[in-house]
């Protein structure tokens, strides 16, 4: 057994079951494959590598064999690996990656040329309409070729999926493999959530003491970014509002929040089916001083019951998702909590767990919905995530 399968799944299920084809052309940028290949198996994907003759001489097949466990392909044969792969054919694979991808490589399919491996592919994937994503890398002047420039816009009207590139130092570099791996997933994935819009609030507020200080609420934002990625991996419309100091992934809309009252004015303005908030807002807020208060002496602040987001954000209609985060009581108590709290904002579910119990990438949580049983979960939050999409779709029906 290759050792691939050491890894496959590692870092989730949302390629389960899904076959990659992997076409690799001859950019410098072919170095990044071999880590691209193994991250796509570690979301449990089968990678098929496709290599041109000059992809080979940057990056050497072994190293693209031991990183996929499959034998790269460089030349088609009687067994028209094209056909079964990229076809009309029963076991055609799911998608069509080409990272990197030359200049050259993109004229040649926009072209109809296929003199490739990886072209040949392309023009299968084109005729039998299997999702292709293409992910430039190359030299700045050779991007901004007008006739390159133009190719790229005639495969995005042909429905081919472009990548990057990210513009730096006078190069085309090849997109984060993050990027390529959130739109991998997006293309393979299950679209039930396509054409609905999801608004995500993550981080945590911060109230100004004066102009330097502030109070906070501890969150690292894990969950939210959880939970845009599984909504962006099932087709949908995400948008993200995050507090002071989170970095956000690319495939998103952001808009930052820093206090409650920031919160206050965006929160009839959302639009959204779903909208889910993990995010640590404040329950106090206070009157801010001026400058930076002098640490010579004591300063005692008074704290005043902040506003209570979760109600200005219900609507007829649309799917509302809490969180309830506490310390130090028993899970009876953390129930009725809980319920107390969806009870009080409409909520059509909400999400419950003793801080002692959540890790910076696994929590153990309570799920609760109006009027039925409260289900316990274990696990990573990319699969809390998952669960909470299933359970939100659910309502919707």
């Amino acid at each position: 057994m290759h050792p691939i399968n050491d890894i496959r799944g590692s870092a989730g299920n949302a390629l389960r079951g899904k076959r990659i084809v992997l076409g690799i052309t001859g950019s410098i940028a072919a170095v990044e494959c071999v880590k691209l290949a193994r991250e796509l198996a570690r979301l449990g994907a089968e990678v098929i590598p496709v290599m041109t003759k000059s992809a080979v001489r940057i990056v050497h097949p072994d190293s693209v064999h031991f990183a996929t466990g499959n034998v790269p392909i460089i030349e088609l044969d009687g067994s028209v690996k094209h056909v079964e792969l990229c076809g009309e054919s029963g076991s055609r694979a799911d998608v069509l990656l080409i990272a990197p991808a030359t200049a050259n490589t993109i004229s040649k399919i926009a072209c109809g040329i296929d003199d490739t491996a990886v072209t040949t592919m392309a023009t299968c994937a084109l005729g039998s309409g299997m999702p292709i994503l293409i992910v430039p890398a190359m030299h700045g002047s050779m991007f901004k070729h007008r006739i390159v420039l133009e190719n790229v816009e005639k495969l995005k009207k042909l429905g081919v999926g472009f990548i990057g590139p990210r513009l730096e130092e006078n190069k085309a570099k090849m997109a984060s493999q993050d990027d390529i791996v959130a739109e991998v997933c997006r293309a393979a994935g299950p679209k039930d959530l396509a054409g609905k819009k999801i608004l995500i609030i993550a981080g945590s507020t911060r109230e100004p003491i004066d102009d330097v200080r502030f109070i906070s609420n501890a969150s690292s934002g894990k969950t939210g970014l959880a939970l845009a990625w599984e909504a962006y991996r099932r087709g949908a419309d995400v948008e993200l509002w995050v507090g002071e100091g989170m970095k956000t992934p690319n495939y998103v809309t952001a808009r930052r929040f820093g206090s409650v009252t920031d919160l206050e004015k965006m929160a009839p303005k959302a639009s959204a089916d779903i909208i889910i908030v993990p995010a640590a807002i404040s329950d106090f807020t206070l009157k801010q001083g001026r400058g930076k208060i002098s640490s010579a002496k004591a300063k005692t602040i008074e704290l005043e019951p902040a506003p209570k987001i979760l109600g200005l954000l219900r609507k007829k209609g649309r799917i509302l998702v809490g969180f309830k985060a506490e310390t130090g009581i028993s899970q009876k108590e953390l129930e009725k909590r809980a319920r107390d709290r969806m009870e009080q904002h409409g909520l059509d579910m909400i999400i419950a767990n003793l801080l002692e119990n959540v890790q910076t990438d696994a929590t153990e949580s309570m799920i609760l919905r109006p009027g039925k049983k409260s289900a316990q979960f274990k696990g990573r939050k990319n699969a809390l995530a998952e669960q909470i999409f299933d359970l939100a779709l659910e309502a919707m029906q």
